[in-house]
């Protein structure tokens, strides 16, 4: 009888309390899934990016050289349409390296064999020696971490 009287006394407290507790789970619930839909959004557009980017290898066979992993840079130096291509991938993988570092980018497990891989090629290699002092410190050391 005394919980009968203590709910007729407090019902409006109490529907209140659950009120404002329904409203925060629903708030975390509905924050938890626009932060699952933006990472998936993010993944989905740079990979369209990435898709992109390696399109003008196909496109473009004077880009062919840069997958060689012994290009003889001494008889042919790197070409200014192989260093731009070199470079629009290198500032890419930087972009996803800060989207996985800030967790909005779903984290992609390959990368450092991609990195890894990639810049075991005689071109990427050199145009990462060019470009590397103008990047961040935190990003050089995710690439050279993957390098080693």
């Amino acid at each position: 009888m005394g919980g009968f009287t203590w709910l007729l006394n407090n019902w409006f407290e109490l529907s209140q309390t659950v009120g404002i507790v329904g409203s925060l789970a629903l708030a975390g619930y509905t924050a938890w899934k626009d932060e699952r839909a933006r990472r998936i959004s993010n993944s989905i557009a740079i990979s369209e990016q990435h898709q992109r980017i390696w399109e003008q290898l196909y496109e473009r066979p004077e880009l062919t050289r840069v997958q060689m992993k012994e290009a003889d840079l001494k008889t042919e130096p790197v070409s200014v349409a192989e260093e731009v291509f070199v470079t629009s991938l290198i500032l890419h993988l930087g972009t996803v390296y800060r989207a996985m570092l800030h967790g909005e980018f779903v984290k992609y497990e390959g990368l450092q064999r991609d990195v890894r891989e990639f810049f075991s090629c005689a071109i990427p290699r050199m145009v990462w020696a060019k470009i590397r002092p103008f990047q961040d410190e935190d990003f050089v050391a995710f690439i050279e971490a993957a390098l080693r």
